[in-house]
């Protein structure tokens, strides 16, 4: 088989291996938002532990680039495609930490009645995983206008970000005694503000791996 064929195949499985990582993030995220919900400890417990999966899946990739360039050497557009991806899988494996450090959190006041009721911080978590999902998508299919959509959808998850901040910075003061359930609350929202943010570096190497530059 030509050299050139063997690695378009090779490139092939890469990307395979990253849908199949996108999906373990997007079931820690599910499994995050009801734990989140609910207050289910025994969730929250399957995301921290579903954190090794998804570090083993980012392993498994690395290793089958580094085989690429190895083997390979491949120079201009599939260089970039290559690099790209260990750019993508670092971004993947911070959100499944930040899934798992969420979780956490989620744990520290399962026990307590939330200050309010959960409305904007699942449907802000619900927009994230909507993002990751885009954005692997567009990486895969090298589709610049969804990339383009993504970095777009970014500027709601921050609206989210600091109108929860604020909401929650106000019951603060009017109530001394909720200070740290919602310093809790403000955390995992910046969490989640963190993975929107991942979400969009996955979008901008897509970019780069299109047209080469930032």
């Amino acid at each position: 088989m030509p050299k050139r064929i063997l690695m378009t195949a090779q490139l092939d499985v890469i990307h395979k291996s990253l849908a199949k990582m996108t999906a373990l993030i997007s079931k820690s995220l599910n499994n995050m938002i009801i734990a989140l919900k609910e207050q289910d400890l025994l969730l929250a417990d399957e995301v921290i532990e579903g954190d090794e999966q998804i570090d083993a899946m980012e392993l498994k990739i690395e290793k089958d680039c580094i085989l690429i360039l190895a083997r390979h050497q491949p120079i201009a557009s599939d260089l970039r495609d290559v690099t790209s991806v260990f750019r993508v899988i670092s971004d993947l494996e911070r959100i499944g930490d930040q899934c798992a450090d969420i979780c956490e959190y989620i744990k520290l006041i399962s026990q307590e009645e939330y200050v309010k009721p959960l409305v904007d911080i699942p449907q802000m978590a619900i927009e994230c995983e909507k993002m990751i999902n885009m954005a692997i998508r567009s990486f895969i299919s090298k589709d610049l206008e969804l990339a383009k959509e993504v970095l777009m959808m970014d500027n709601t998850i921050d609206d989210y970000f600091e109108n929860i901040r604020e909401e929650l910075i106000e019951i603060m003061s009017k109530k001394p005694e909720t200070v740290r359930q919602c310093t809790y609350l403000i955390l995992i929202v910046k969490y989640l503000e963190k993975i929107a943010d991942h979400a969009t570096n996955i979008s901008g190497w897509l970019i780069y791996n299109i047209t080469g530059t930032h």
